[in-house]
């Protein structure tokens, strides 16, 4: 399922007043569901309506914080950023969607609100469940709207790239966008640079045409031939070199 967190020093996670304030001056999403205002007890959620999807956004002060997700990659964050310390208040799509919750348009939703909820004071990382990914906010934001508005796909942030001990690169988190990842191997990621390279184009494109069934050639950044198979029955893409024939 599609899940965002925002992460905060202990004491700063925002109350359901700091989102109404700012869905009022950001009008691109409204407060569809307020506990705190309809007559309910507060229970530190809010429903928030966007493109009409309804998002569900808990752990709001001052209750307790969510849990914070479990966290291996780290973009646009300085080196000494500990998690450790923070709370977290998560975002997941309303209960209506959950079964839709890996359908495009709902994953797409959440991670534009999650950038529009960026600009709350204080955050300190928005964290991408599905690739176990924190970034710094203003990175988060700046990568997800440029994506939104027509650019390339944020690899490092939604997605995450791992190289492995073998030397081969391999995503995390693509599987929630098209129900594969994708697997550069470490003849082709013998340079980390070229290889992420390589791994941000394809994922852009995986993202723009979804699941791939069939062998697919590119041209690689340097005009080589680069060819995209699926492995069969594994979830995984695995990318060759030159002119492969599939078995």
């Amino acid at each position: 399922m599609a899940t965002a967190s925002l992460l905060f020093a202990a004491g700063d996670r925002p109350c359901a007043a700091d989102i109404r304030k700012l869905a009022e001056s950001d009008g691109n999403f409204s407060i569809s569901i307020d506990p705190s205002l309809d007559g309910n007890a507060d229970e530190g959620w809010v429903e928030i309506l966007a493109n009409g999807l309804t998002f569900d956004l808990t752990g709001l002060a001052p209750f307790a914080g969510s849990e914070p997700p479990p966290v291996a990659y780290h973009y646009g964050l300085q080196s000494d950023f500990d998690q450790l310390d923070l709370e977290a208040i998560t975002l997941v799509p309303g209960p209506h969607l959950l079964a839709g919750g890996t359908m495009f348009p709902v994953v797409r939703g959440l991670a534009l609100l999650s950038a529009q909820l960026a600009s709350l004071a204080s955050v300190r990382g928005i964290a991408w469940h599905a690739a176990r990914a924190a970034s710094h906010p203003q990175y988060f934001q700046r990568g997800v709207m440029g994506w939104i508005e027509g650019g390339a796909f944020p690899g490092l942030g939604l997605t995450a790239l791992a190289t492995k001990q073998d030397g081969s690169m391999q995503s995390e988190g693509l599987m929630l966008f098209t129900g594969q990842e994708l697997l550069i191997p470490a003849s082709i990621a013998d340079n980390e640079a070229e290889g992420a390279k390589v791994a941000l184009r394809l994922l852009n494109w995986l993202v723009e045409h979804g699941r791939i069934e069939q062998s697919v050639t590119f041209t690689g950044p340097s005009g080589e031939p680069i060819q995209l198979e699926p492995v069969e029955n594994s979830g995984i893409l695995r990318v060759w070199g030159g002119t492969h024939q599939g078995t």
